[in-house]
């Protein structure tokens, strides 16, 4: 049984495939495009997970389709849809439906409440469900306006940041915050006593139309002018202040329990999930690592797999790798074709000797290994690698390379055997989906990349899920008696992560990496 799981249509298009109830591929439009395409199918996408299934159109069983699909006519859609998979079954699956079914159906637990929340998906901001087996049960939804995303959104739009794109931006932000500010979010929220939120228009401008439309009352409070721009120096309390207040309502809008899932857009916000993690409320936390739009392909793929196909097998969420990998052959053509000079490390080992070499220099490495990553983060097959015993590290990273702010902090990867030496940290860390607190005694060592005073962005590596990864790690700790690495996204300039060698190539020369290894393949500046 073949099915095409398509989602994020408006902005964040993807397609996953489940073959047999094995999720086969999934890749977003914007990886292989290189370019954003708002609306439309994401051809690409689709291209590839019928590739990698080994299928072709006519062997599509059900073609999932994630809600909204914008304004263009559903009766078009569906008839250019049954034309490319005659065979198919076309099924429409509501927004928080296939966000819920991705956090469920993905985690380890045969029971469990589900939390969704994002900005406004077909209307709908938030639901909560309950799920045994394969069943989900919708117990309470959210609608717009009092949308938790949306606040997060005009609070961007308020620090002068872009809303839609750099939420993560605020949420870093509110590390070196104080949270001075937090009862005033919670009186916007209108969530006191553990309520739902309703958000307080009395604190909205509707005359006001930039960096977040708050009226008058709003920055009274701040201590500000009506529609002042906020000082430098009180931006990290906004942002500490949204933060912990989002916290506290979502923590409440959950309850209690055994176990608990999170899905949507906000649950791609890392120090919520490690409120939740540590918030005592529930025995066990996941969160569907790519829970954004681009994350309902999936749950549109599983949907049908459980709910209308009737099967019980769970759908094993075993890495995120599931995108495109690359031959020796292919990525030596793309090199050639660009006439670089470059070397080829036959084995493995002289692979991850190298670049333990290259980095005990306080190089920045770019690494590109196997299959392509799906979702945002990087862990480990599309990343850019520093040693954190290099004083200087994050810095170079985020002046030289990555072109963004300070306080943008990088991840530490850690063998998954070896994390609880150094650090602090739930299960979640796996795909980088949390963060941890690092140790007392190592607190100097990883100085550069705290957020606050202890806290750390997190990869857990096992060596089933990225060998060669957990090989370099471990190498890297025989070298130079710490085997942990700064770990970031391989991109630049807002592009999305290095999905192909030519995208690499594109990206090590355009920016201040030292070396970059794709396959066996060394380049070196």
């Amino acid at each position: 049984m073949v099915i095409l799981g398509i989602g994020g249509i408006l902005g964040e298009s993807a397609c996953a495939v489940l073959k047999d109830g094995v999720l086969a591929g999934a890749i977003e439009e914007r990886k292989l495009s290189r370019t954003y395409h708002a609306g439309g199918l994401p051809e690409q996408a689709i291209a590839f997970c019928l590739k990698q299934a080994k299928v072709n159109a006519s062997q599509v069983d059900y073609v999932a389709l994630a809600r909204p699909l914008g304004e263009k006519s559903d009766v078009g859609l569906h008839l250019g849809l049954r034309e490319r998979f005659p065979n198919s079954q076309l099924t429409l699956v509501d927004h928080h439906t296939a966000h819920a079914a991705s956090a469920y159906y993905t985690s380890p637990f045969e029971n469990a409440s589900v939390l969704t929340l994002d900005r406004a998906g077909d209307f709908r901001c938030g639901a909560l469900w309950k799920a045994s087996g394969t069943g989900l049960s919708l117990q309470r939804d959210l609608y717009f306006p009092d949308s938790l995303g949306h606040l997060y959104g005009r609070v961007t739009s308020l620090l002068g940041f872009e809303p839609g794109a750099d939420e993560h931006k605020v949420q870093w932000l509110s590390a070196s915050g104080d949270g001075r500010f937090t009862n005033l979010f919670l009186e916007v929220l209108g969530s006191a006593d553990g309520a739902w939120p309703r958000i307080n228009r009395a604190f909205s401008d509707a005359d006001r139309f930039s960096h977040g439309a708050f009226s008058e009352r709003f920055y009274r409070q701040l201590g500000l002018a009506a529609g002042e721009r906020i000082p430098e120096a009180l931006r990290p309390h906004v942002a500490s202040g949204l933060q912990l207040a989002i916290e506290q309502t979502a923590i409440a809008m959950a309850g209690s329990g055994e176990n608990l899932c999170l899905g949507g857009g906000l649950a791609m916000n890392v120090l919520l999930v490690a409120a939740f993690e540590r918030s005592g409320k529930w025995n066990q936390v996941y969160v569907q690592p790519a829970a954004g739009n681009s994350g309902t392909s999936i749950g549109a793929a599983a949907h049908v797999w459980h709910a209308v196909c009737r099967q019980s097998g769970r759908i094993r969420l075993d890495s995120l790798f599931l995108g495109p990998s690359f031959e020796s052959e292919e990525i030596k053509q793309v090199l050639e074709n660009c006439k670089l000079r470059f070397r080829y490390l036959p084995t493995t080992g002289e692979l991850v000797q190298e670049a333990v070499q290259q980095i005990s220099q306080n190089k920045i490495v770019a690494w590109m290994q196997g299959r392509a990553e799906f979702g945002p983060r990087a862990l480990g097959n599309r990343s850019l690698l520093a040693s954190p015993l290099d004083p200087y590290s994050t810095e170079n990273l985020n002046t030289f390379v990555k072109h963004r702010e300070g306080f943008r902090k990088f991840a530490a990867s850690v063998p998954a055997e070896l994390a609880s030496e150094y650090f602090d940290v739930g299960p979640n860390a796996r795909f980088l989906a949390t963060v941890g607190r690092v140790k007392p005694a190592h607190r100097k060592t990883f100085e550069s990349a705290l957020l606050g005073s202890e806290m750390v962005r997190l990869h857990t590596v096992a060596e089933s899920e990225n060998p060669n990864f957990w090989r370099l790690l471990h190498t890297a700790g025989k070298a130079t008696g710490l085997p942990v690495l700064y770990n970031t996204s391989f991109n630049l300039f807002g592009d999305p992560l290095a999905c192909s060698p030519r995208d690499a190539v594109r990206s090590f020369y355009s920016s201040g990496v030292d070396a970059m290894f794709a396959g066996h393949f060394l380049l070196t500046k």
